[in-house]
């Protein structure tokens, strides 16, 4: 309990000590686990394993709009929690190699610029739209593969987000907010457009900064 208080206390203060990724169950005694997530979301893009009750589904879904990388429901096995704990710092590693190797510094489109370095979101008046790790990962997701259909699947696997009982929600949650994010008319949406029974695809040509 005191570990993810402490660490989220070094995110307001960073130090140079590495992190690399951190296990927070949001029933903490005495504290609470979203306001822990938010501010390590806020500081930083290290990535984070929820547990949770099995009846808190609320909890699960509100951690994954938060920017969590994936959650664990409890009673859990040791193992499962290693075998969660290695594949998302696999994938973590995975896509960062991916950038250093392609050299891609960021996305235009429309108004917009994502940069990949900074994970940052900006309109063309400077101003910063502060991104979760999930809608990071969905947004370069659906940039790099600008004017492609993305099945959910797809999308899912590009945002880290696990267990069948959220896929859906946790998918059209993300979609939705980045819509409130980007677009002028979230109900209209022009930039990202549901393609029925197939998935989503980014109706807009795509510059690629390197």
């Amino acid at each position: 309990m005191q570990c993810a208080l402490s660490l989220a206390r070094r995110a307001e203060h960073p130090t140079h000590e590495v992190i690399d990724l951190v296990i927070l169950d949001l029933r903490l005694a005495g504290e609470d686990g979203m306001t822990i997530a938010r501010t390590l979301r806020d500081q930083s893009a290290i990535p984070i394993v929820m547990l949770t009750g099995v009846r808190d589904e609320a909890d699960r879904v509100m951690g994954l709009e938060l920017g969590a990388d994936d959650y664990l429901t409890k009673p859990f096995s040791p193992r499962e929690l290693l075998a969660r704990i290695r594949t998302v710092l696999r994938r973590a590693k995975s896509m960062a190699a991916g950038a250093v190797r392609r050299e891609i510094r960021a996305y235009r489109f429309g108004e917009f610029e994502l940069n990949l370095r900074t994970r940052r979101l900006k309109p063309r008046d400077g101003r910063d739209i502060s991104l979760t790790n999930g809608e990071f990962n969905l947004l370069a997701a659906l940039l790099s593969a600008a004017e492609r259909i993305l099945t959910r699947d797809q999308l899912l696997e590009a945002s880290r987000v696990y267990d069948n009982e959220v896929y859906d929600r946790a998918i059209d949650i993300q979609i939705l907010r980045l819509r409130r994010k980007i677009e002028v008319d979230p109900a209209q949406p022009k930039f990202i457009v549901t393609e029925r029974g197939a998935g989503y695809i980014f109706n807009c040509p795509v510059d690629v900064v390197y």
